[in-house]
């Protein structure tokens, strides 16, 4: 079965790699002669990102550019890059490199012998620190329990049928976590193991809070696990409470006095934290249900670039 490849690069400050990563992919592909396009979304870069990738796309003519308005995050990109692929099957990997382009060629064979999502799978997760580690850990135990599927070496980079992208792109919510809804959807599924590479051009975008907040994005985008984790707190508090109701009623049955002022203002405190925070996360999930009953876009395209469409 042959097919037009389609390859989803999201972009953001990548005025370093942009030539060098079409020109990799595209030997790579044109040696293997398989018929492709790549699409480069430029997610609101303050670089050169753009003037880059217009011209690949007057270089190349299986190059398609897109540009958003403003930065509206990789989620974002990569459904852009989702909805104005036009191939039989769609790749999407990083714009750098650090996931291999000789992959691309695994995936595709395993998709040509029928496979519908074919994942990425890291054998090692790379060079990271070691609150990156811990943090990382905790978010992907926290998704591989929300969707039942190991989530721990999961990564954007993915094979996946032109069918499965109809259904992802036809889905209504604006809060999305692509790496978890591409398991989820089901389908005729496969793995290929990758090494993470090292960036041979620039930096990686990612802070500490664009991390924190890209982890707490999709923990509430896609499950309820921290509203039930307060849930059952709220259940251990209340054994605790009535635990020392019935030790109270005793003392006052034995017209013993009460002590233990401290305990209890230690225990006010500690529920006071907890109702606190609950509050919080009640909170972020009506942030989340706002956004979504507002219906605002997921991203605003000001350009799209095709050199094939203005040679026509």
């Amino acid at each position: 079965m042959e097919g037009l490849l389609s390859i989803v690069l999201p972009a953001y400050n990548e005025e370093k790699v942009i030539e060098e990563t079409v020109s990799v992919l595209t030997n790579i592909l044109v040696k293997e002669k398989i018929n492709y396009e790549l699409v480069l979304v430029n997610d609101g870069s303050k670089d050169l990102t753009w003037t880059k990738i217009k011209d690949c796309c007057y270089v190349n003519v299986h190059v398609t550019g897109v540009c958003f308005s403003r930065n509206f995050g990789k989620e974002a990109a990569i459904y852009a890059g989702l909805e104005q692929a036009s191939g039989d099957v769609v790749a999407v990997m990083d714009c750098d490199l650090q996931h291999p382009p000789e992959t691309l060629i695994e995936m595709y064979r395993l998709w040509q012998q029928g496979y519908e999502v074919i994942e990425g799978i890291k054998k090692k997760r790379g060079k990271e620190s070691l609150f990156y580690k811990l943090s990382a850990g905790i978010f992907y135990q926290i998704m591989s329990g929300a969707t039942g599927i190991d989530m721990k070496n999961a990564s954007d980079f993915k094979m996946l049928d032109k069918k499965v992208v109809q259904v992802l792109c036809s889905m209504p919510e604006r809060n999305t976590f692509f790496r978890a809804l591409s398991s989820w959807v089901g389908f005729k599924s496969a793995s290929v193991l990758f090494e993470v590479q090292e960036r041979k051009n620039g930096s990686s975008k990612w802070s500490i809070k664009s991390l924190i907040r890209y982890g707490l994005n999709n923990i509430t985008a896609f499950t309820t696990i921290p509203l039930q984790f307060f849930t059952v707190s709220g259940g251990v508090m209340l054994v605790i409470a009535f635990i020392f109701g019935l030790q109270t009623l005793n003392h006052y049955i034995n017209g013993s006095s009460v002590e233990g002022f401290t305990t209890v203002i230690l225990l006010l405190l500690f529920i006071g934290s907890i109702i606190m925070l609950s509050l919080g996360v009640i909170g972020f999930y009506f942030e989340k249900m706002y956004d979504e009953i507002k219906r605002r876009p997921k991203y605003i395209v000001s350009d799209i670039y095709r050199e094939k469409e203005n040679r026509a």
